[in-house]
Formats: C-alpha cells, sequence, structure tokens
C-alpha cells in the first residue's frame, strides 16, 4: 500500500465535530501538518493547549500537526487539499465563505452525510453551487461506516472516496489511507452521497423500533425494507446499485441502525420511549443529521415519484407528531405486494 506523506501537501479541514476532528487526527498522525477550523473559540482554545476536543471527542490525545483555528479563509486559502465536515445545513453557508478563497486547482472533499432542505441537493451539489470556481474533476466525498470515535482509536474501517474523477478519488484514496483506515476508489457519488444520507433516516426509525422494544425480527425488517427505499431512490436519481450494496450503503446503513454510538439511532430509540424531540435535541451538543435529512428526503421523494414509506413515516413522527406505534401499524398493513416490485 502506497500511502507515502508529502509533507508539502498543504490540507484545510473545516469542521470541528467529532467526525472531523477524528479525520483531522488520522492525517495528522499520519504526518500531514494540517489547519483545523473550529466554529467555537472555546474549543479552538482547548484543543491548542491541551491536544484534546473534550466537546465532540474527549479522552482522544491529538496530533500536534494539527494547527486549531477559528479563521475560515485561512484554514482554506492555498490549500491543494480542503475537507469539509460541517453540518449538511451549513454546508452552503460555510462554502459561500470560502468562496472568494478556494483556490481552482484545491481539491475539495466532502465529508458531511445529508440532503439541504430547500434545495434537496447532496452536499456536492451544494458545493458545485457555492464554489463556482471549483474544477468538477476536483470535487469529492467520503463516507462509509466510520464511527468517529473508533477511527481516533484507530480500529480497523473500511470508507470509500468518490469522485468524478477516477485520478482525484484515488488521490483522496491515497492522502487518506492508513494501516487501520482502508479507502477504496468510486466514482459514483450520488449513489455514494444518497447511502450516507438516506441511512441516518433509517437509523432513526431503527432507534424508535428498539425504544418500542419490537425485538430483533422487527429491526432486521426494518433495515432491510429501508435498503430497499434507499435503492428506489438511488435508481431515480442515477445512482449504481452496486455502490448501494456496498460500503456507503449497506455498510453505514447496518453501522447506523445497530451501533450505540449512532446519534440517529438514539434519538429514534427515545422517540420510541415517548420523549418529545425538542426535549431529546435540547439535550444535544453534536448533530443528528438524520433529523434534518428525513425532511428533505420525503419532500425529494414525492418530488421524483419514488415511494418511501419508512420515510414518509418518519417525517410524519418527527414533524408533525404521528404515533410510533401508529406508524409500525400503517407500515404492517400497506396492500400485499410482491418483494421485488
Amino acid at each position: 500500500m502506497n500511502t507515502e506523506v508529502n509533507q508539502d501537501f498543504k490540507i484545510g479541514v473545516v469542521g470541528a465535530g467529532s467526525w472531523g476532528t477524528a479525520l483531522a487526527n488520522l492525517l495528522g498522525c499520519k504526518g500531514y501538518p494540517l489547519d483545523l477550523w473550529v466554529f467555537e473559540p472555546d474549543v479552538c482554545r482547548q484543543i491548542a493547549k491541551q491536544h484534546e476536543n473534550k466537546v465532540y471527542l474527549p479522552g482522544v490525545t491529538l496530533s500536534p500537526n494539527l494547527r486549531p483555528t477559528n479563521d475560515l479563509q485561512d484554514v482554506v486559502a492555498d490549500k491543494d487539499l480542503v475537507l469539509l465536515v460541517v453540518p449538511s445545513h451549513l454546508m452552503r453557508e460555510t462554502t459561500l465563505r470560502m468562496a472568494d478563497v478556494i483556490g481552482p486547482a484545491t481539491i475539495v472533499v466532502s465529508a458531511s452525510k445529508g440532503i439541504e432542505n430547500k434545495s434537496h441537493l447532496t452536499m456536492s451539489g451544494v458545493i458545485r453551487e457555492t464554489l463556482t470556481g471549483l474544477a468538477e474533476d476536483h470535487l469529492a466525498v467520503i463516507s462509509g461506516p466510520s464511527f468517529a470515535r473508533e477511527v481516533a482509536r484507530q480500529a480497523p474501517t473500511v470508507v470509500t472516496a468518490a469522485s468524478r474523477s477516477l485520478s482525484t478519488a484515488e488521490k483522496v484514496q491515497q492522502v487518506f489511507a492508513t494501516s487501520y483506515f482502508r479507502v477504496y476508489s468510486n466514482q459514483d457519488m450520488i449513489g455514494v452521497e444518497l447511502g450516507g444520507a438516506v441511512k441516518n433516516v433509517i437509523a432513526i426509525a431503527a432507534g424508535v423500533i428498539d425504544g418500542l422494544g419490537l425485538g430483533l425480527n422487527t429491526r432486521a425488517a426494518l433495515i432491510t425494507r429501508g435498503l430497499v427505499e434507499i435503492q428506489r431512490l438511488g435508481k431515480r436519481l442515477g445512482a449504481d446499485q452496486r455502490t448501494l450494496a456496498g460500503i456507503a450503503g449497506v455498510g453505514d446503513l447496518i453501522l447506523t441502525c445497530t451501533g450505540d454510538l449512532s446519534r440517529n439511532h438514539t434519538v429514534g430509540k427515545k422517540i420510541g420511549e415517548g420523549l418529545k424531540l425538542e426535549e431529546i435535541l435540547s439535550e444535544m451538543r453534536m448533530v443528528a443529521e438524520g433529523v434534518k435529512t428525513a425532511k428533505s428526503v420525503h419532500n425529494l421523494s414525492r418530488e421524483v415519484n419514488v415511494e418511501m414509506p419508512i420515510c414518509r413515516e418518519m417525517y410524519h413522527i418527527l414533524y408533525e407528531g404521528a404515533s410510533p406505534q401508529e406508524a409500525v401499524y400503517r407500515l404492517m398493513t400497506r396492500d400485499l405486494k410482491q418483494e421485488l416490485e
């Protein structure tokens, strides 16, 4: 595996939540000197002084190669690669602030998973609209079954780097790959992004099932039929079905629907236990992307005429106060049909 580090290759990481911090630390530990944009001044000072992000990734000693700063433009200016790891609903605002300083030769990689509410664009679509000077073949995404905390403790993990340009995907693959972080290349950006975004909605639904105490049969059925919904939407939008059966599809779906570290599953479980969404979110500092993505997926599926009953019921639960028990009943009593329709 050729993963040699070019010390002159300049990297900026935008976003210091758990996932951004974990990826920045991976690159720093690999040997890349990099700048890390931190939104909160107190978190920035903490990383600089204590080499730890106690808010979003506590207990992990961060590489001294990380230089935290609150200056966004300084982080992205004159860089060979910029990694975006901000919540999906902040992607447009953040990249607009970068537009005047991002270089045309810079490779921009999104590690954020979501679909924008108003435009129904994936994150690469948002980036194309905001970073108008960026070459299309310099845009990439990275996704897969990868809890930040496990990556931070160097547990073996596999992800996919996708770009319409195979050479760009392979460059990102080389930059991020380590002995514990295996990166595959892919040219199906929309498939990788849809898998990473929609699985968060299904993960909330899986959490609801667990919160209701309905058992493993029900959860297995939910995950399986959730994959069908992801595949339906992917087919309509031009995704390669092999992508959705791979790391960024099935792999990420299984992890997020079953792992205790999943914020989306946690939100769903608390809803199933009877808590209100507002109460749950008020106690969380980190973002559960599936909450906002549920609205995007619901509206997008109607726009492109794709049947996604699980995602529809999650929208009703999250945004219209529907009863989880009634949602399960509606799903189970839908008209009978062939499985492979």
